[in-house]
């Protein structure tokens, strides 16, 4: 199925896509790729906002651009196995055991799943600027993440434990 299906899926089930991806079986280069599509993603949201903010500051826009770049696609993903990591940890001391594949698949596939939502937040942070609507979209985004990284968990913990 495309990633676009997926992504789609994942916001009525996520649970069941989540089940979907690691019967695939384990292949650390999907992993990668679903990793570097969402920061590659992130980074892309950043623009209108860095834009903004070149207009407003007189900031070299091409510095900012080169900052984003290099902090989501160079280091982010060292961040995120970190992060998955930990979460493996922390579904072992909840006697939740998860293998390291699954742990990666479900926080990796949860933040690129939730990208169309931090596409809205990069336009909202360009075009309407800092304030309450960016906070809200951010928040919305947040819980999104949260809502679909711990329904993957959960699915990675019923397939493995």
């Amino acid at each position: 199925m495309p990633v676009t299906h997926d992504i789609v899926a994942t916001y009525r089930h996520p649970r069941v896509v989540m089940r979907r991806l690691l019967a695939l079986g384990p292949r650390e280069d999907r992993a990668l790729v679903i990793l570097i599509a969402g920061c590659v993603i992130m980074f892309v949201a950043q623009w209108p906002g860095l834009s903004r903010q070149a207009h407003e500051t007189g900031e070299e826009l091409n510095m900012l651009l080169g900052a984003s770049l290099m902090a989501w696609l160079f280091i982010a993903p060292l961040l995120f196995y970190l992060l998955a990591a930990m979460s493996q940890g922390v579904m072992w001391a909840l006697r939740r055991p998860v293998a390291g594949y699954a742990a990666r698949m479900a926080l990796f596939w949860a933040f690129l799943a939730s990208s169309p939502l931090i596409l809205l937040h990069g336009l909202v942070a360009g075009f309407v600027g800092p304030g309450l609507e960016e906070r809200i979209v951010g928040a919305i985004w947040l819980v999104v993440f949260f809502w679909f990284w711990l329904s993957n968990l959960r699915e990675a913990g019923w397939n493995t434990g």
